[in-house]
């Protein structure tokens, strides 16, 4: 027992002495320093194997209520060379950049719908992709009124873009404002499109990858869209915000994976109930609202077995549900409805969907 008391201080003390030449030595610091850099600038996300179809990963599974621990809607989407986003809520982006996601190379951008917490960060994600390498101006999809919500970021950075440009420029190819802008492009659905039984239109069809808007119904948000992404025999459907409706178990139908919305109506009730006795009438009269046109996790449960999926994810919670026992209260209806198949999302979660298997592989990003 003595020697080991021994042992242990001797520990302590080398510990306290490495310390304290690392605090009063710059060259130390500096070692140390450029080692914690190097870590910190690895691409903590593996690289996918080569039998990977697709790779999803969730950088943000939010709503608009406010939780410290995760971003608003986001969902990066890699099918072989191509790299899209679902939709860049706030503090998507952040995540995206502590990752150290390939931005230089993103393709573009896909907006299910126009509300804030979808479409918050469309402008950080422009400029950091640019400023990380991209050398084109930065497209982005959508239902007809995109042009306008594109027009007004570009204004917006306008400013900004210029400035960076000037600065670091300097003819060495850096930053050229060319590349600095979004772009818009706006897509209609129709009842001649792709998907049987569906309003579709396809927005994007190369190499092999095709990607399929189609109609939801989000109530008084009109349009809305959900996207469909085939690639190498693999497919993956995003809900966005909806109803429950049959539009999504049409176009999701035999998908690998259909990632869905959830909200908790009986949970939201309960919040909208608690603030009308708190006297916030107004915040009481918004929540309840909430529920005419969000989709319970029972209910997407149910969509995806008339679907026939194979996974479904749920995500963009409402109300936050980090909380062990919310999160237990938000999802003790799924199992009557779908015993098996069906994970919740979170922030840093990655999934690869194989050609060769007929599993989907998971992992969680550790910053």
């Amino acid at each position: 027992m003595r020697k080991l008391q021994w042992i242990v201080v001797g520990a302590a003390a080398l510990v306290t002495a490495a310390a304290a030449i690392v605090w009063f030595s710059p060259s130390a610091q500096d070692a140390v320093l450029r080692r914690v850099a190097a870590r910190q600038l690895r691409a903590p996300l593996p690289p996918p194997p080569s039998t990977t179809a697709i790779r999803l990963v969730f950088c943000g599974t939010g709503s608009p209520l406010p939780d410290r621990h995760v971003a608003k809607s986001c969902l990066a989407v890699f099918a072989g060379s191509r790299f899209f986003v679902v939709d860049t809520g706030p503090e998507s982006t952040e995540n995206l950049l502590l990752w150290r996601l390939p931005l230089a190379k993103i393709d573009g951008v896909l907006l299910t719908h126009f509300h804030s917490d979808h479409i918050g960060e469309l402008g950080e994600l422009n400029l950091q992709s640019w400023l990380q390498g991209r050398q084109a101006p930065l497209m982005v999809y959508g239902p007809p009124g995109v042009e306008q919500v594109v027009a007004g970021f570009n204004t917006a950075y306008a400013q900004d873009e210029a400035v960076r440009h000037a600065h670091h420029a300097r003819d060495r190819g850096l930053l050229p404002l060319s590349a600095s802008t979004l772009a818009s492009r706006a897509i209609s659905v129709g009842t001649e499109g792709p998907l049987s039984g569906t309003e579709s239109a396809v927005v994007y069809d190369q190499e092999g990858l095709r990607i399929t808007a189609f109609k939801v119904d989000h109530g008084v948000v009109k349009p809305a869209y959900g996207y469909r992404f085939d690639y190498r025999g693999r497919s993956v459907v995003v809900s966005g915000d909806t109803r429950s409706t049959s539009s999504i178990a049409n176009a999701a139908r035999g998908a690998d994976v259909l990632v869905h919305e959830a909200q908790s109506k009986a949970l939201v009730s309960t919040l909208s109930a608690v603030a009308r006795e708190s006297g916030n009438r107004q915040v009481s009269l918004l929540l309840g609202d909430t529920n005419d046109y969000h989709t319970t996790p029972a209910e997407a449960a149910a969509i995806a077995n008339a679907a026939g999926v194979r996974e479904l994810v749920f995500t963009h919670f409402t109300p936050p549900s980090s909380n062990p026992l919310v999160r237990h209260a938000f999802f003790r209806d799924v199992d009557a409805v779908r015993p098996e198949h069906w994970r919740t999302a979170r922030d840093g979660l990655w999934l690869d969907i194989p050609t060769n298997e007929n599993s989907v592989q998971e992992g969680l990003i550790k910053r």
